[in-house]
């Protein structure tokens, strides 16, 4: 494995992170509160996971960024969905481990309400991750100079 595998590698888990964190909301409309924990526990180690690969990549390519390769109304759109991500990403640091302390500490009313704004935007962050690697590295790689 080498710096380059890094971003598909936290794409994949940014992929299982949707998965888990939608799985977990089906459990819990379902009444199965075991499940609904397995999965949100699941889907915040891959988060946690996907973060360190994330910071190991960019502390391994020096803060370079990867160029976009897209034009015109593809590049609006991608840059509308890179600029939501970053700090909804950053507001989920904070918000996804407030709310699973309100459940760890059996608060469940609070940890209901928390989750009602923590869920919508997590699973948009996750999603968008792995929509902005399909557009980095998939789908409108930039050029080699």
């Amino acid at each position: 494995m080498t710096v380059h595998d890094l971003p598909a590698i936290e794409a994949s888990l940014n992929g299982l992170a949707t998965v888990l964190i939608a799985t977990g909301l089906v459990q819990i409309k379902r009444g199965n509160k075991a499940a609904h924990r397995a999965c949100m526990l699941s889907a915040a180690a891959a988060s946690a996971l996907f973060l360190a690969f994330y910071v190991t990549y960019h502390a391994l390519k020096h803060g370079a960024p990867q160029p976009f390769g897209g034009e015109g109304a593809v590049r609006t759109l991608y840059f509308v969905i890179l600029w939501t991500h970053i700090p909804l990403a950053a507001l989920i640091a904070f918000l996804v481990p407030r709310t699973f302390i309100f459940a760890f500490k059996g608060e469940f009313e609070r940890h209901k309400a928390w989750a009602r704004v923590t869920f919508p935007i997590w699973l948009y962050v996750s999603v968008t991750g792995v929509l902005v690697y399909f557009f980095l590295y998939q789908w409108w790689p930039a050029k080699a100079a």
